[in-house]
C-alpha cells in the first residue's frame, strides 16, 4: 500500500498518466484524475479496474474533464476534491509537445505548449499547496501532510532543437519545482521532480527515429512510484542517459552544437496528438 491515501494526477487519459493511475488505484483511497478526453479518461479507469480486480481492492476513482490551462477551473476542481478528502499527493503530469520536422514551431504550438506544460502545472500545484500549507498551519507541524510530484523530463537538461518549446517548458518546471522544494521546506510540504527519459505512449509513438533507453509506461510508473514512497527531491532516469546529457553539457558549445544539430527532427504530429488527449 502507499503511504498516500488521497491522490490527484493530471494528464491520465492515455500514457504514463494512465500508467501512474494504474498504479494508485491498488495502493490508494481515493484517485482524482483528470484529462481532456472523456472517453480516453474512462478508458484509464477501466484498466484500472480490470488490473486490479483480482487484488480485492480498487480505490474510488474519481474523473474529471478538465483542461489545466483553465486556471479557475482547475482551482475549483482542488476546492471541489477538498471538501471532502485530504489530497495528500498531487503529481502535475499533463503535457504536450510538438516538434520541427516541417519547420520550426508556430506561434500557436509554443504558446499552446507553454500555456499547458508550464501554467498548467502551476494552475493545479498551487492551489493544492494553498490547501497543504493551511492545515500544517493549523497543527503547528513540520510533519509533511502532502507531497508534490512535477512531472519534467530529461529534455529539461538539454536545449533540443528538435523540439524547442518542450525543451524550455520542461527546464522551467523543473527550475520551479526545485525551487518550491526549498521554499515549502519548514511548511511541512514535500516537493519532487521527476525527470523521465524516453517513455513509450502515444506521443513517443509517432517518433520515427531511435530512441535511446526507450522504457514502457508501467516500468516508468514503478520508478517513480518508489521514488515519490520515499519522498526523494528528485526522480531522474534511466541514469545512463542522463550522465550522457551532462557530459555533453560539460563539452564546449561548438562541440555541443555539432553534436545536438545532428539529432533527428521531432515529428509535428506529437501536437496534432496531444491536443485530442
Amino acid at each position: 500500500m502507499s503511504i498516500y491515501k488521497n491522490v490527484l494526477i493530471t494528464g491520465a487519459s492515455s500514457g504514463l498518466g494512465r500508467a501512474l493511475a494504474i498504479l494508485y488505484a491498488k495502493s490508494a483511497e481515493n484517485i482524482f484524475l483528470c484529462g481532456r478526453n472523456f472517453e480516453n479518461l474512462q478508458q484509464t479507469k477501466n484498466l484500472c479496474l480490470a488490473k486490479n480486480l483480482p487484488t480485492n481492492f480498487v480505490a474510488n476513482i474519481h474523473l474529471k474533464i478538465l483542461d489545466v490551462k483553465d486556471q479557475f477551473a482547475s482551482y475549483n476542481w482542488i476546492e471541489e476534491i477538498e471538501q471532502n478528502h485530504t489530497l495528500d499527493l498531487v503529481i502535475a503530469n499533463a503535457g504536450i509537445s510538438a516538434g520541427t520536422a516541417l519547420g520550426s514551431e508556430s506561434q500557436t504550438q509554443v504558446n499552446e505548449i507553454f500555456y499547458t506544460n508550464i501554467m498548467g502545472a502551476i494552475n493545479i500545484i498551487q492551489p493544492a499547496i494553498e490547501k497543504m500549507t493551511k492545515r500544517n498551519s493549523k497543527t503547528n507541524s513540520t510533519k509533511n501532510y502532502g507531497h508534490i510530484a512535477i512531472i519534467s523530463s530529461l529534455a529539461g537538461f538539454v536545449a533540443l532543437p528538435s523540439s524547442p518549446s518542450y525543451s524550455a517548458s520542461k527546464v522551467a518546471v523543473r527550475f520551479y519545482g526545485n525551487a518550491l522544494r526549498l521554499s515549502l521546506e519548514e511548511s511541512g510540504v514535500g516537493v519532487s521532480v521527476v525527470c523521465p527519459g524516453y517513455i513509450k505512449t502515444p506521443m513517443t509513438a509517432v517518433n520515427n527515429f531511435k530512441m535511446p533507453f526507450l522504457m514502457e509506461a508501467d516500468k516508468a510508473a514503478k520508478i517513480i512510484f518508489n521514488g515519490l514512497e520515499k519522498k526523494r527531491a528528485q526522480i531522474i532516469f534511466p541514469r545512463a542517459l542522463y550522465y550522457a546529457i551532462s557530459l555533453l553539457n560539460c563539452l564546449p558549445n561548438f562541440c555541443q552544437d555539432f553534436i545536438l544539430k545532428k539529432l533527428p527532427k521531432k515529428s509535428q504530429l506529437n501536437y496534432e496528438l496531444n491536443k485530442n488527449q
